[in-house]
This record gives C-alpha cells, sequence and structure tokens, in this order.
C-alpha cells in the first residue's frame, strides 16, 4: 500500500481523497494556489504546497508544477480528483516517468476514452451504438455551420477534451452553431488546455444516465448499476440519482454489459463511467467515458456500500477487486443535489464572495433511518472565488425508496444554511416539490421546460401562507416579550404585550390572535387555530416550528421591522403589526426601484473579456454586445431591443462586481 498520496486537485474532491486515505492510514499532501491558500483541503492533508497563482492554467493544470511538489514531498502515488488534469494522458504518462503510481487508468485507456472523438470510434468498432455526428476536427465556425446543417439541428457542440459541461453548447440554427463553437472553443481551451472541437446529433427529449464501473490490474471488471443525471442546466449536471426511476431491469442488464464491454475493449483499470443518452423509448446511445471518478459518485457508494476512492487506491497498489458482478447489490435510493454559487433568481449566474453563514444539516444516519451526507470544501468564512468551479457541496440522502429520498432531501435543504453569496438552494428545494420530479418524469430538458421564464423562487398556495403567518405571529410574540422585559418596569408596571395582531405576508393581510402557554402557541387565524411549537429563541437563524404536530424547519432572519422566512423555497418578509400600526402602513407610499432599461449592468461578478460595440454604434435585438467570463464559463451578454450606444463605461479586461454599469444606450 501507499505511504503518501498527493491530491492534485482542490474543493470538496480533495477532501473526499483526504478523508479515504486518512481511513487507510496514507499521508496526505494537498497542492494550492494563492486564491486556496486558507482553504479547507489545504488545512485537512498532512502537508501542502503552492503551486502558483489563482488561475488553473498557472497552477493545478500545470503538469511541471505538480511534479515539482511530489519531488518535494516524496509522495508515491497521485490522485487525480475530476476535473484539471483527471484525463490528461500527458500526466499519467509523466507520472509513471517519475515512477509515481497515477490512481486511475492506464494512459492507453485515458488515450482512448478522454478523448471524446476517438472514444466514440472505439465504441463504435465495439459494438455499443453511438449517437449521427462529425467525428473529425473542425477549424472554424464557418465549417461547424456547414457540419451542424449536414447533421441536421438541433446539434451538441462539445469540446474533444470536455467534461462538466465546460465547452458544450446546444445550436438549434447556424447563427448559434457559430456563436457555439467560438465559446466552446474558448471554453475549452480555458478549461482544459486543448481546443480541439465536435459536433453531434442532439437527441430531443433524452435523458442521460450513465454506469459506473470498476476494474482491477487482473482483468476484473463490473459495473454498479447506473445514475439518473437527467436534471442538468447549461450542460452541468445538478441533481442525480441512483438507480434510475426509468429504466428496466432489461435496459439496466444491457448497458451495464455494454459498459463492461467497453471498458474491457480498452483495458481499462480504476473507477470509470460510461455516459449514455436515452430516449423516450429506451433506446440508448453512447455519450462518453469519463475516465475518473465522478462528481456524482457519492449515490453510487450509498446504494452499494462501497467506497470508490478506497477501491481506486487498492486498485493502482495491485490488489484485486474483492468481489464479482454477482456480489453487487443495488439497496435503497440515494439522491444527490449540488449546491453552487450560483444565483436562481439572475438566471444561475455565477456568485462569489464570502460565506459569512454555512451551516449544513447534521451528517449520518437519521432517527428514521434515512443517511444525510454533505460532501464539501467550504467552511464558514471561507471564500467563493472567481477562478474555479462554483461547486460549494453535493448533498446526499438515502432511504429505503425513492419518495422517502425526496423527502429526506426537502428537510435536509431546509436545515442547511448559507448566506453572503448567491446559491441555489431555493431553486433546489423547489424541485423537490414539484410532482413531475416526484414522479421521476425526466429529461434533459427538465429545467428549461419547468422554469421557463426563469426561476423567481416559489409561489406558495394558500396553506403555506398561513403556516407561516403562524411562524411569524410565534416570532413577534416571542420578540416582544422579551423586549417588554429588557425595558424594565416604571414603577410597579410593565409594558403588556397584546395578542391581538395583523400579519401581512405574500400579498395577503390576516388577523390574528395569539395565545402562549408553556406549551407553546395558539394562533387564530382565518376561522383556524393553529398549534405551534418552537424550539426558536431571539438570535437563532435556523428554527424547528411543529405546525398542528407537523415540523417544519425554518430559516429565520430580521429584516428591519420584519421578519424574512425562507421554507422549502419560499422566500418571504412577514410584518406583524398591531392593528392600528398595520392601519397607517396600509398609507404609506411603496418605493419605486430605480429606471435602468437604459444600462447593461454586469450581472455576475467576472472579467469583461470583450467589448464588441464602440459608442454611437446602433445595436439590433439579441446582437452580443459583450462577454463576461466567470469561473470558467463564458456568458456572452445581448442587447434587449434596438438602440445606440451612448457609452461605453469600462474596457475590456475589467473586472466588475455585480450590477457595475458596462455601457449606457440613448
Amino acid at each position: 500500500m501507499f505511504k503518501k498520496i498527493l491530491i492534485a486537485n482542490r474543493g470538496e474532491i480533495a477532501c473526499r481523497v483526504i478523508r479515504t486515505a486518512k481511513k487507510l492510514g496514507i499521508a496526505t499532501v494537498a497542492v494550492y494556489s494563492d486564491a486556496d491558500r486558507d482553504a479547507m483541503h489545504v488545512r485537512m492533508a498532512v502537508e501542502a504546497v503552492h503551486i502558483g497563482p489563482s488561475p488553473s492554467s498557472q497552477s493545478y493544470i500545470v503538469i511541471e508544477k505538480i511534479l515539482e511538489a511530489i519531488r518535494m514531498t516524496g509522495a508515491d502515488a497521485v490522485h487525480p480528483g475530476y476535473g484539471f488534469l483527471s484525463e490528461n494522458a500527458a500526466f499519467a504518462a509523466a507520472l509513471e516517468k517519475e515512477g509515481v503510481t497515477f490512481i486511475g487508468p492506464p494512459v492507453r485507456a485515458i488515450e482512448a476514452m478522454g478523448d471524446k472523438i476517438t472514444s466514440k470510434k472505439l465504441a463504435a468498432k465495439a459494438g455499443v451504438s453511438t449517437v449521427p455526428g462529425h467525428m473529425g476536427l473542425i477549424e472554424d465556425a464557418d465549417e461547424a455551420a456547414r457540419i451542424a446543417s449536414s447533421i441536421g439541428f438541433p446539434v451538441m457542440i462539445k469540446a474533444s477534451a470536455g467534461g462538466g459541461g465546460k465547452g458544450m453548447r446546444i445550436a438549434w440554427n447556424e447563427r448559434e452553431a457559430r456563436e457555439g463553437f467560438q465559446s466552446s472553443k474558448n471554453e475549452a481551451k480555458s478549461s482544459f488546455g486543448d481546443d480541439r472541437i465536435f459536433i453531434e446529433k442532439f437527441v430531443t427529449e433524452p435523458r442521460h444516465i450513465e454506469i459506473q464501473v470498476l476494474g482491477d490490474q487482473h482483468g476484473n471488471i463490473v459495473h454498479l448499476g447506473e445514475r439518473e443525471c437527467s436534471i442538468q442546466r447549461r450542460n452541468q449536471k445538478v441533481i442525480e440519482e441512483a438507480p434510475s426511476p426509468f429504466l428496466d431491469d432489461k435496459t439496466r442488464r444491457a448497458m451495464g454489459e455494454q459498459a463492461v464491454a467497453l471498458a474491457t475493449a480498452v483495458g481499462y483499470h480504476s473507477a470509470g463511467t460510461v455516459e449514455f443518452i436515452v430516449d423516450a423509448d429506451r433506446n440508448f446511445y453512447f455519450l462518453e467515458m469519463n475516465t475518473r471518478l465522478q462528481v456524482e459518485h457519492p449515490v453510487t457508494e450509498l446504494v452499494t456500500g462501497l467506497d470508490l476512492v478506497e477501491q481506486m487506491i487498492r486498485i493502482a497498489a495491485g490488489e484485486e477487486l474483492a468481489f464479482r458482478q454477482k456480489d453487487v447489490k443495488l439497496e435503497g435510493w440515494a439522491i444527490e443535489s449540488r449546491l453552487y454559487a450560483e444565483d436562481p433568481y439572475r438566471n444561475f449566474l455565477p456568485s462569489i464572495g464570502r460565506l459569512t453563514r454555512y451551516r449544513p444539516p447534521a451528517e449520518g444516519r437519521q432517527d428514521d433511518g434515512t443517511i444525510i451526507r454533505n460532501d464539501t470544501g467550504v467552511c464558514e468564512g471561507g471564500e467563493i472565488s472567481m477562478y474555479y468551479d462554483p461547486m460549494i457541496a453535493k448533498l446526499c440522502t438515502w432511504a429505503p425508496d425513492r419518495a422517502t429520498a425526496v423527502d429526506a432531501m426537502a428537510d435536509a435543504l431546509d436545515a442547511f444554511e448559507v448566506e453572503g453569496i448567491g446559491h441555489n438552494l431555493p431553486f433546489l428545494s423547489a424541485v423537490m416539490q414539484q410532482e413531475r420530479f416526484r414522479e421521476g418524469r425526466l429529461t434533459t430538458a427538465y429545467i428549461a421546460e419547468e422554469f421557463k421564464d426563469g426561476f423567481q423562487g416559489v409561489a406558495p398556495d394558500e396553506a403555506s401562507v398561513m403556516r407561516l403567518a403562524a411562524v411569524a405571529v410565534t416570532i413577534n410574540q416571542a420578540l416582544q416579550e422579551r423586549a417588554s422585559q429588557i425595558s424594565g418596569t416604571i414603577g410597579n408596571h410593565r409594558r403588556v404585550v397584546g395578542h391581538d395582531w395583523v400579519a401581512s405576508l405574500a400579498d395577503r393581510e390576516y388577523q390574528v390572535t395569539c395565545d402562549t402557554s408553556a406549551d407553546g402557541a395558539y394562533i387564530r387565524l382565518s376561522d383556524s387555530v393553529i398549534s405551534v411549537a418552537t424550539d426558536w429563541v431571539p438570535g437563532r437563524t435556523l428554527a424547528t416550528f411543529n405546525i398542528d404536530n407537523r415540523p417544519m424547519a425554518v430559516k429565520v432572519d430580521l429584516a428591519g421591522s420584519g421578519i424574512r422566512l425562507r421554507w422549502r423555497g419560499i422566500d418571504l418578509v412577514a410584518r406583524v403589526r398591531s392593528p392600528r400600526a398595520a392601519e397607517l402602513a396600509r398609507l404609506m407610499p411603496k418605493k419605486q426601484p430605480p429606471d435602468t432599461s437604459k444600462m447593461l449592468l454586469c450581472p455576475m461578478p467576472g472579467v469583461v473579456t470583450t467589448i464588441s460595440v464602440k459608442e454611437g454604434e446602433t445595436v439590433e435585438a439579441g446582437q452580443a454586445i459583450a462577454v463576461v467570463e466567470a469561473m470558467k464559463m463564458e456568458n456572452i451578454l445581448r442587447a434587449e431591443k434596438r438602440a445606440t450606444v451612448k457609452r461605453v463605461a469600462i474596457e475590456a479586461g475589467a473586472s466588475l462586481a455585480v450590477d457595475e454599469l458596462i455601457m449606457e444606450f440613448e
């Protein structure tokens, strides 16, 4: 077994590998850039080596810098995690030359499968069904448009060395093919150092289902079932689960057999994933093979009981698999929600900044038998940088069946506190409540179809508003009682707290009476009496409320004279006033937002890489006028309507914060 493993990665996957290495008694070495000097993976490892500036192109993907860290620390093995150098054949070959073990597949398998074009040719040769497309390299945008037209729109434009949604675009016409080609090429070069692009047919109504394979160096290869990864945004997976709610036994067996056959054909060992696109009739097509550990591997671990990182380490050390295909048993259901530093209220644009509050739910087996797991690489007070992938954590739940696993995920998301940055927790909570998701009717177009106008939060129904009104009134009563005690007494008189209130929230207003006792509160609201019990005390930001004996975890923050409540994707401010104060409040004018219709504001923190127009130029609706890059993703900003550019406020290369001015229009 190895004595010391260097993890050539960062964030949650580096922490993940360190935990397993520690369990096996293996020392670990972390590498870090300027931006990661105080990162969690640096603190967790036994040793840490600085490898350069913040951009990954100057640190994490520079092979020689990783080799220098290996020589400096005497590490005898390297785990690459995912992304960065994990599927770089030159890196694996360099390690082999150094006499250091690569905890991953052999170089020939990386070369064969890590390249999307080559892998599709080999898959076809091995009898695996593949998606129609153009596997040759494409020189320029015009050629991309011609090829796309010949294949037939829609098409998928993809980076040959890509992964994780980087360098991928869907094009529905020639204009989008040209633009998508250039953006994919730029992202591929930035993320992987390889700007080769290919094009294939985009399968409509597709589901993205992948098979986990595991092979040792003695010729034993097994598959560990499938993962459903259909809920995606910008080709980036958001929610995954194992098993798939769609596959039948026949299809599952056929996909598993093809995945193992492909791995066998390339002499594969280590953990790997064979990805398929599956249509509505359960026809499946080979998409790609990822010759590395996948982001979503925890759901497979939860249903199999296997530690895939441990298996990778043992395989790399030359050990034989301790089980065969007949021994693999899938038990229960697991779901993973990816927590991203992306603001769903701003079309999921990246968000950076300090985590002023980061408190995940308690991990481990719960009283009801469900399991909560949270893989993360950050902690409260940490910084979310613009230089890397926006993923903060992977929250997972396991239960004996899918419905219970979904309910457990909804509860865990309610109990997850994140402040200081924009994030997608409310969006994830919203999905867990949707009937279509709960029924398992998924496609890769799920988000586009269910959130056609973007995410605006969850509009609460009447029952939810009443429950939250009861919560707000209970909180207000506690605050008023506390204030009366702090203010003391005048003579023998103490301020008496009333019991009659008016609760205003979600454009509704309720006349409320609140009676408290040692057991809790009873709220009279809309001809109903609601019982409320809670552990909330002033200052607590997360509290459990039992509303008519039904538990709910609510995030609580005071917002001026109001109470901000967040639950199940609902985000609202409730105001509880005395009847007289409510009467006066109705007379107050509402503040109007500023007019920004003639301004282009930066929608996210990032670098403006391109300004495509000049002052005095007339632009048309839909015309690309600027490009902002953040977290390795290019975002093209377009004109909303025909207008003349009055002023360009910044130059290309400027780093901007959210809502900083880029240009004005007449």
